[in-house]
């Protein structure tokens, strides 16, 4: 007999199989229908007016069982060989990701990882890392570890690879966030630095085992890389490169994004110079920027002001503030992580809270909760 969980992961699996089923497309249809299974039991005429679907992806809906038995497989294979399966709906899917358009449909793991921290850095770069770069990502690791946030990258050569061996030799989890299914480790150089990882972290991929490997992989992974991050540095780029797009996605998330200055005559800073001369990346000069971004450095048990009179607050503002009230200040999409709010909606209630005097919005797209006028 299926369990009901086996159930939901298998027609979760199933959905996410349909050829051409982008993320944004399967994200609806979930939100339409409530679960995978609903989709595929849905009348013709009621699945037709899900936004986005169209005849063809309908279509496949007639081989079902062909996508249920590919599923099933698939599901039965990763638990032969460890690797878990996390999909959208589920506990242990990344909050992060949950709230960033293209969320992958579900991920798989390799190692003991811990998707929801309380802290995460992700730190990226160029596979042509220099002396100084090295040293530097060495530094930041060493300066951040008293927070033990989870270390993010890619697992490339490089930067990449270092922010790994940094997080080890520091106690740190790490997390890297493969182009290529969990089984295969690109490059082939680092499958050690990789063994090390899963003691305290490990591997992360959306694509399925024996998935083929193509360069358009590693542009698609980093937006995981940067939604996982709740603060991103780059500590060395060439002018233009993978560590550049994370940096962007990061930064179109509204994540903190840090990069590194560098020798105006070495081509492995232009990336990050720029990033800073247009404003999308904030001069990483030490731990204090990435602590007082991410309010760090809050003393545990310090006595927050009293909390003013919300009786007019609907249930919604009420939680918001509550929130602000124990945080003190909070990014917006922390805020939408932690109280299960989608962004839109929760940017309207920050607006009317703020009109209203019970919030102020404060540089770094964060707000906090002051007395009402």
């Amino acid at each position: 007999m299926v369990t009901t969980e086996k159930n939901k992961l298998l027609y979760h699996v199933a959905l996410s199989l349909f050829p051409n089923l982008g993320p944004a497309i399967f994200k609806t249809i979930i939100n339409y229908c409530g679960s995978a299974e609903g989709f595929f039991h849905l009348s013709h005429g009621k699945a037709m007016k899900i936004p986005g679907i169209g005849p063809k992806l309908l279509a496949y809906r007639k081989g079902k069982d062909n996508y249920l038995k590919e599923a099933s497989d698939l599901i039965e294979t990763a638990e032969k060989q460890g690797i878990g399966i996390h999909c959208y709906l589920d506990e242990n899917y990344p909050d992060r990701l949950k709230v960033i358009p293209d969320a992958p449909p579900f991920l798989f793991s390799k190692g003991n990882l811990n998707l929801n921290p309380k802290r995460t850095i992700g730190i990226v770069g160029t596979r042509n890392a220099t002396t100084y770069g090295r040293s530097i990502t060495q530094k930041i690791t060493e300066e951040l570890a008293r927070f033990q946030p989870t270390i993010i990258s890619g697992l490339a050569y490089g930067i990449d690879v270092e922010a790994h061996r940094a997080a080890i030799s520091n106690q740190l989890p790490t997390i890297a966030v493969l182009g290529s299914d969990v089984n295969t480790i690109y490059p082939a150089a680092h499958k050690k630095t990789a063994e090390q990882m899963k003691e305290n972290g490990g591997l992360l991929s959306e694509f399925k085992m024996g998935a083929a490997m193509n360069p358009s992989n590693f542009p698609q992974r980093n937006r995981i890389i940067a939604g996982l991050s709740d603060a991103l540095i780059v500590v060395e780029a060439a002018q233009k490169g993978g560590a550049l797009i994370t940096a962007e996605i990061a930064y179109s998330y509204n994540r903190e994004v840090f990069a590194v200055p560098g020798n105006l005559q070495s081509p492995y800073s232009e990336g990050c110079n720029n990033l800073i001369r247009s404003m999308k990346a904030g001069i990483y000069m030490g731990p204090g920027e990435i602590v007082e971004s991410l309010s760090w450095n809050k003393e545990i048990g310090a006595s927050a002001p009293a909390l003013p009179d919300t009786s007019d607050l609907d249930p919604v503002e009420l939680k918001i503030l509550e929130r602000l009230y124990e945080k003190t200040a909070a990014e917006i999409d922390w805020l939408s992580r932690d109280l299960n709010i989608p962004i839109p909606q929760l940017a309207i209630k920050l607006l009317n809270l703020e009109f209203l005097g019970f919030v102020k919005a404060i540089p770094g797209k964060k707000y906090q909760w002051t007395r009402p006028r």
